[in-house]
């Protein structure tokens, strides 16, 4: 899976290649889709990065203009994947390590370090933290309701991904509640 020069396939290249496995588009489209789906809320790939990817992955043959040169550059040129493309995809998709992280949320990198800060200051992030997985909840939640109508294997895994997002935005929401009563 390696790539002349680049190193391993990062998630943003790969969400790239996995957008193009769908149909081809520019990169102006590929991040108004990742807009739309709320791609940004489970993978790390900002605007820029998409640009970056183009480059990559083209260099890399992984994925190839569907139109000639001189049409524009990345924001404009039409990609699609090359059947490497697909291959590299489909090979880091079997990568061991996808089932073997351990993600570190930040507020958890906070709690172990808010013995350092003040019981008011404690008080506000908490209130902070319950205010924003509330609104998140009700916005996953909006997300959820918004595949009702919607068929396709894409939509039934957004559709889980959802569902376990929220449960774990009610886990938490539940657990601040333990951790008020325990630190303030």
């Amino acid at each position: 899976m390696a790539e002349k020069d680049s190193g391993i396939l990062t998630t943003p290249d790969l969400v790239v290649l996995s957008l193009l496995a769908e149909r081809a588009m520019h990169g102006y489209q590929l991040n108004a889709v990742l807009t739309a789906r709320d791609v940004r809320d489970w993978a790390g790939i900002s605007r820029p990065q998409v640009y970056y990817s183009l480059k990559k992955l083209a260099n890399a043959k992984l994925i190839k203009p569907t139109h000639s040169e001189g049409s524009g550059g990345p924001e404009r040129q039409e990609f699609a994947t090359t059947p490497a493309g697909l291959r590299a995809l489909a090979e880091a998709l079997e990568r061991e390590d996808w089932a073997k992280q351990r993600s570190i949320p930040p507020f958890l990198t906070w709690m172990a370090l808010s013995t350092h800060a003040s019981r008011a200051a404690v008080r506000q992030q908490i209130i902070r933290r319950r205010e924003y997985l509330t609104t998140e909840l009700a916005r996953e939640r909006e997300t959820l309701k918004s595949f009702e109508n919607e068929v396709g294997e894409m939509v039934q895994v957004g559709g889980l991904m959802v569902e376990l997002t929220i449960k774990h935005f009610e886990i938490e929401l539940e657990w601040l509640d333990k951790v008020k009563k325990k630190l303030l």
